[in-house]
């Protein structure tokens, strides 16, 4: 990317502004440093000691501000929970350097979109959305790993404003990061993962909620083994970023809880009923889809 068009896809990053230095921002920062691909790394947050600790571990080399970022950054990645996007956009709009590019690491697309739309107005082609499918249940400045998108899935959902050149250099930035980027349309991007990147979430985390109100939580606790350990380690992410992407996606969320819940109730008839054939079909065939997806990973 150049100072002129960050689009450019063979050159580095003169200035790079990461809003929300945490695992995900924290991350891109440390993949693209490593890479070669990026020159000062500026750090957008409301934490003045987590943007000090990102500064310490070399993520950024120093803080700003929403409208000093959007001033000097050639791209700018929103790494910040979706629903504090609107007011970000807002104070950038007036900012933004020429040819600048922003682009955004959250989970939905839709209403980001939306979002982004009412904020930036006749600036919205500079951004490309974005969302990479990675993560873990750490959060903070200390979370941030080089690899952690090495070999994952990036989906971008450009829109018709985009010039060509621009979605080319985001992408340009993720591949540098070691992940795989595909594209799709936000509605389908939003519906597709609600099924499997938020389900799993929203589920983990009500199931570890109900184990957690239980007067023998802590017995329970006490005997806990790997299934308890896989099954909920998702659960221990970030409230406050989760919250924003289930409401955010909320219509696909609850089409997608009205068909797990005929599922729950088939197996919930078939226990109830001691019917071990249907109990063992529906088994088999989860086993099925698990055993064929790992192959195919």
């Amino acid at each position: 990317m150049t100072a002129a068009h960050a689009g450019t896809a063979s050159a580095p990053i003169p200035v790079l502004a990461v809003v929300g230095v945490g695992l995900i921002g924290g991350s891109f920062a440390a993949a693209l440093r490593r890479a070669g691909r990026v020159g000062r790394v500026l750090g957008v947050g409301r934490n003045g000691p987590s943007l000090e600790r990102a500064r310490e571990l070399g993520l950024i080399d120093e803080a700003a501000g929403p409208a000093e970022a959007a001033a000097r950054a050639d791209l700018i990645m929103l790494a910040a929970p979706v629903g504090t996007f609107g007011a970000i956009l807002a104070e950038m709009r007036a900012h933004l350097k020429p040819g600048a590019i922003i682009t955004d690491a959250g989970s939905t697309k839709a209403q980001v979109v939306d979002v982004a739309r009412a904020a930036l107005a006749d600036r919205i082609g500079c951004f490309v959305p974005g969302h990479p499918i990675a993560g873990a249940e750490k959060v903070g400045p200390d979370a941030a790993d080089a690899d952690l998108y090495t070999g994952r899935n990036v989906i971008l959902t450009p829109l018709p404003e985009n010039q060509p050149a621009d979605v080319a250099g985001v992408r340009a930035a993720w591949e540098a990061c070691g992940a795989h980027v595909r594209e799709m349309d936000a509605a389908t991007h939003d519906q597709v993962l609600a099924s499997v990147s938020h389900m799993p979430h929203f589920l983990a985390a009500v199931y570890v909620a109900q184990v957690a109100r239980s007067a023998d939580c802590a017995q329970r606790l006490a005997v806990a083994g790997t299934g308890f350990r896989d099954f909920t380690r998702i659960a221990a992410g970030s409230a406050e970023m989760w919250r924003d992407i289930f409401l955010s996606n909320r219509t696909a969320m609850m089409a997608e809880l009205e068909q797990l819940r005929a599922v729950l109730d088939q197996a919930e008839r078939a226990l109830d009923m001691a019917d071990g054939a249907a109990l063992e079909q529906l088994l088999e065939e989860a086993a099925r889809c698990r055993r064929d997806w790992k192959a195919g990973h």
